[in-house]
């Protein structure tokens, strides 16, 4: 396996996932969250003015003083949109919270998820459990007991079990997982009465700004709501999973970035809009406290929409696989290979053997260089669009081929090669499994 090279830029297979779409039932919530200037809500308009104020006097033989103590201002041309701000938020909530559940999982105990069980450690064949247990969330996603959670909550789970907004609580069951995408459907036998389905938004239409809503149930406070904005869009979320071919790592596209309070325990619970439609699943937190003061991110609906039926139909999801692993051009790399500054792509770094892209023949970098210290290889194609679609980083085709592709596909690559431009048909694979 060749050297990464750049150490701002992880190396990835692009073997991505597709995703088959679907619909949920449409929330009918009021867009005054939209039209809300929360700011306007906390500041007084000017040339009005509310106080209450009383007086005290006091007499004595020289002189008679009155002293006069003015209460805060009240804030009075502001609370119509402060209350239907709340008012909007009260109703996500009334409507999106029976949607979500709590998901509480038992798992083969090993020994580090023993290390904090008193007696462990001075005597680990005495008093030391079977099983450890974990909390996560889920959402209802149709009224036949499929429920939607994230992969790390249940995978490797030998009991599951639900409970419902109403404190109801029933065993559930796998139906199919993706690792790749760290999406799972669990399903449960209740009746249809009790399965509210949630309404799913179209993330591709996401603005950083925008409110975003985690509906969860964080260290086990079930139906917990906080309140942020997409703070940011494009991400990219490793998985464990990695490519036994090149020894590179996979990693989920079009993540979404919140500033939302995210905890352990909102796993698999919902991101909201102002609608109360799901935009996104909370999957992990980045945090150098491990706290919520950190960087919440969610799975994209995008993604969910498109795995979530194949598993629920198969139990399994087939991810359209390319077989190349690469980096971003930059300045540096443009130099080492004699290029203009400014060219823009993915640089393949390998092509991994019998794959699709190895079967049209794209080449892998073979040039040993030492770029700011670090060494690694140049010289191989530069993938600069796919079906004319303008690729100027890896992130791209990852997420190119997760929206737009399917295994069996035949997609047309820009490249160039040796300073020259030209193009490429590949028909994508399916992605080994592990």
């Amino acid at each position: 396996m060749n050297k990464k090279l750049f150490s701002l830029t992880s190396v990835l297979i692009v073997a991505v996932m597709l995703l088959s779409a679907c619909s949920g039932v449409t929330a009918a919530l009021s867009k005054t969250a939209s039209q809300i200037n929360i700011a306007q809500a906390a500041t007084q308009p000017s040339g009005s003015t509310s106080s209450n104020s009383g007086s005290t006097t006091s007499t004595s033989s020289s002189s008679t003083s009155t002293t006069t103590n003015t209460a805060p201002t009240a804030i009075t041309g502001g609370t119509g949109l402060l209350s239907a701000y709340e008012s909007t938020l009260e109703s996500i909530y009334t409507t999106v919270s029976p949607q979500v559940v709590n998901i509480m999982v038992l798992t083969p105990a090993s020994a580090n998820s023993l290390q904090n069980f008193p007696g462990f450690n001075n005597n680990p064949q005495s008093q030391t459990p079977q099983y450890s247990s974990a909390l996560g969330s889920g959402f209802i996603w149709d009224t036949k007991g499929d429920i939607v959670t994230n992969n790390h909550v249940v995978d490797g789970a030998t009991k599951i079990e639900v409970t419902f907004s109403d404190g109801s609580t029933v065993p559930a069951t796998i139906v199919g997982q993706d690792p790749y995408s760290d999406l799972a459907v669990i399903k449960v036998d209740v009746t249809a009465s009790k399965l509210v389905p949630v309404s799913m938004a179209d993330s591709t239409q996401l603005k950083v700004g925008e409110i975003a809503i985690a509906i969860g149930n964080p260290y086990g406070f079930e139906g917990s709501m906080t309140v942020g904005t997409v703070s940011g869009l494009g991400r990219e979320l490793p998985t464990s999973q990695v490519d036994q071919a090149s020894g590179a790592s996979y990693s989920i596209p079009d993540v979404i970035q919140t500033d939302a309070a995210v905890n352990p325990g909102n796993s698999g619970g919902v991101l909201v809009n102002d609608l109360g439609q799901v935009i996104g699943v909370t999957s992990a937190l980045e945090s150098s406290s491990g706290s919520s003061s950190g960087i919440g991110f969610a799975i994209p609906a995008e993604i969910v929409s498109k795995v979530v039926p194949s598993l629920i139909s198969s139990g399994k999801y087939e991810h359209p696989y390319l077989g190349i692993s690469g980096t971003d051009m930059t300045p540096d790399i443009a130099q080492a290979m004699k290029l203009p500054a400014g060219t823009r792509g993915a640089l393949v770094e390998q092509v991994s053997a019998g794959g699709p892209a190895a079967n049209a023949g794209l080449q892998a970098s073979a040039t040993d260089v030492t770029i700011n210290g670090v060494q690694g290889t140049v010289g191989g194609d530069i993938i600069t669009a796919i079906d004319g679609q303008t690729i100027n980083s890896m992130s791209d085709i990852i997420a190119y081929l997760a929206i737009h592709t399917q295994v069996g596909q035949t997609v047309t690559l820009t490249i160039m090669r040796n300073g020259q431009t030209q193009t490429v048909q590949v028909t994508l694979g399916n992605r080994p499994t592990q």
